[in-house]
Order: structure tokens, then sequence, then C-alpha cells
């Protein structure tokens, strides 16, 4: 795992339901200004490959621990993992945050949601482009791989079942054997969630349709091939139904291509941060 670059900035962020968001904030302040949100029962830790990568040095990196996880706030109250407004003000907090000028937004795995609940309330006026990184915005099955299960488990009270069941899950996440380091850094991330909070997570509507159709941004769906924990499936109907889209699949790559596949994945995001930047 690339190691943490030491010129970084953090702040304290509060939602606007009054809760404490840990944020950071990587690269020039004039760069193009990329926003990454990470996955269930994640981090954003997750992206020190992206905060650390050479090809993304000139960008305006901003990451943070959304409700629940990290070193943010995570109440245990269900009902603030349930409203579209929460996660939207939420994220709209950190863009504000950090005076950020319609940045990219780069959403991996349940991110997806996160980015359906932010243009569900905001549209795309404060935003200049959208990467779903193995994202998901529906709710149909065949959209789901075969984690399920193991996700459930990971909300159990039981110490050892839950302990299991996120090691397992971990890494599933990945086609290819990772290194030590990575797996160590992923499963303690991922044991700092609450099993509360992980249940909470589940079982609010995901019917986005509306908000994709509608989004007037650059949009690029990645996704790994081998994914076992969302189907290859989501993004080939994310590009079908958001209006030119682009659709990536990382052949031999699970869940993280971000992880997996870094110097790709971060040649493609500068790529297309630099075409939109010559928009601008």
């Amino acid at each position: 795992m690339s190691s943490i670059p030491a010129a970084r900035e953090t702040r304290s962020i509060e939602t606007p339901d009054g809760l404490t968001i840990a944020s950071t904030a990587f690269g020039p302040k004039d760069g193009p200004p990329l926003l990454f949100i990470h996955g269930f029962s994640q981090s954003s830790l997750c992206w020190t490959r992206q905060t650390a990568s050479p090809l993304l040095a000139d960008c305006r990196i901003v990451t943070y621990d959304f409700r629940g996880h990290g070193a943010s706030e995570r109440p245990y109250d269900p009902e603030v993992y349930r409203a579209p407004k929460r996660w939207a003000g939420e994220l709209d907090a950190v863009i504000r945050g950090w005076d950020l000028q319609r940045p990219i937004l780069v959403g991996w795995s349940y991110a997806g949601r996160i980015i359906g609940d932010y243009l569900s309330i905001h549209g795309t006026q404060g935003i200049s482009g959208i990467v779903f990184v193995d994202a998901i915005v529906s709710g149909e099955r065949r959209f789901f791989g075969s984690c399920n299960r193991l996700m459930r488990l990971m909300c159990s009270t039981d110490v050892e079942e839950n302990i299991a069941a996120t090691r397992t899950f971990v890494r599933r996440c990945f086609a290819n054997p990772i290194p030590q380091p990575l797996f160590e850094l992923m499963f303690g991330v991922n044991m700092l969630v609450p099993p509360q909070v992980r249940s909470a997570l589940f079982g609010r509507e995901m019917r986005y349709e509306a908000e994709l159709a509608a989004i007037d941004v650059p949009t690029l769906a990645v996704h790994g091939a081998l994914d076992e924990v969302i189907a290859p499936a989501m993004a080939e109907h994310i590009a079908q139904v958001v209006p030119g889209a682009r659709l990536e699949l990382f052949a031999g790559v699970g869940h993280a291509p971000f992880l997996e596949a870094a110097d790709r994945f971060n040649a493609l995001l500068a790529d297309f941060a630099a075409g939109i930047a010559a928009r601008r």
C-alpha cells in the first residue's frame, strides 16, 4: 500500500442534521477537484492509492468518512441512515466545507446510493462529472453478486460470526491475492463500523432511474469484470440509462479496481478529469 503523502489537511465538517464528519484534502487548491466517496463498511483510507498517485498529483483530492464510518460520528439510531436528504446534505456539506467548485464525484459501491441521493436533492448544478466505481444504484436482484449473505452476517452482534464474515467479505472484494498490509488495512477499517450501523444501511428504497436519466455531466462507469459483490451488469445498466455515459470494464479485476489495478484506474481518472477541466 502506498504511503499517505505528508501534504494534507484535515477538517471536521458538520452535516445539516448535526453529525461530525472527518474529511481530508490533498493536492493544490486550484487543481481539478475530485471528491472520493468510499463504500459499505469502509473508510476514506481505501483511496490511498489515489491520494498518493503521481498521476493525480495536480488534482485537488478530497476524501471523507461518511456517517457511521471511519473517524466520523457513529450514532446507532437507524433513522440517521434512512432519509436521502441526510445523505445528500452530508455530501453537500463536504463540498461546501472545502469550497469545492463543481467537483467530480468518484463513488465506490454503496456510494452509488449516496450520489443518487445527492442528485435527487441537488441535481447536477454543483458538480462537473461522476465516476461510478463498481457502484450500486438499483435494488434489482440481477445487479447483486454472491456476497449478500456475507454482508448480512457482517451485521451480526455475535463477534466471532461478524469477524469471520468480514474477513471473508474483504477477501472476496478482490479477484487476485492482495498484499497483507492492504488486507489488514481494509479489514481494520471494516471492523471500526459497528454492526448496528452496518445493519441500518440496509432496508431503504433504492430508486434512482429518474436521477440517472437526468444526468447531464460527463459520466464514467468503471467496474471489475470479476466483481462478486456488485455484478458488472450494474455498470452496463448505468451506461445505458445515463445519457452519454462511458463504460470501462477491467478484465481480471474484482470489486475494487482502484486498488487491484490502481495505475490503470488512476490514468483513466486523470484523463477524465483533464477532459472536464479543458471544457470549463
